[in-house]
């Protein structure tokens, strides 16, 4: 006699559980289509920007960190500078000096958006492969001739990326990757 024979409770459990699994099963499913809906909206809502289709041009950025960039910038014109977006995203480096003494094992501020840091971070990763931004790739290997660590050199190229960003943001011209 089979142990769930013997115990009719622990039947009942069992079936409980294949009801609640079912349950979030299709939960599950209701989740990702509503997922795959939204996604389809933002890509829509996003090719109607003029600069979505600008900021891919860099080798490394596709539809989804484009769209998030854009996002999380918003207009380009609330920053007169490149140096501004750059202090905005957080890639800033923050001085600690007191009277005389300088730092010099400095940080980033990250006083800015976290989402765009990570989305930029990302997109240098996109860029760095081989067949990614030449540009960005040649700046990276030169940071790291120079005996940047592997982290400094992300964020320098990240400060790079911005930078570029918002020079073609601002002209409203594509990227050159042209060596």
């Amino acid at each position: 006699m089979a142990a769930a024979d013997r115990n009719p409770f622990q039947k009942t459990a069992y079936q409980s559980h294949l009801i609640s699994l079912k349950l979030y099963i299709d939960l599950l499913l209701q989740y990702q289509e509503h997922l795959s809906n939204l996604t389809e909206q933002i890509d829509a809502l996003a090719e109607e920007v003029e600069e979505y289709k600008i900021i891919q041009s860099i080798p490394g950025i596709g539809k989804k960190i484009a769209a998030t960039i854009l996002s999380e910038i918003g207009e380009i014109d609330r920053f007169t500078h490149a140096k501004k977006l750059v202090a905005y995203a957080g890639i800033d480096p923050s001085v600690y000096s007191s009277g005389k003494f300088t730092s010099t094992a400095n940080r980033i501020t990250k006083r800015g958006s976290k989402r765009l840091r990570h989305t930029l971070y990302l997109a240098v990763l996109c860029g760095l492969r081989r067949s990614g931004c030449k540009k960005l790739r040649e700046f990276y290997d030169k940071k790291r001739e120079e005996g940047k660590p592997y982290r400094v050199a992300v964020v320098a190229c990240i400060n790079k990326l911005l930078h570029w960003i918002y020079a073609i943001l601002k002209s409203k011209e594509p990227f050159l990757d042209l060596i």
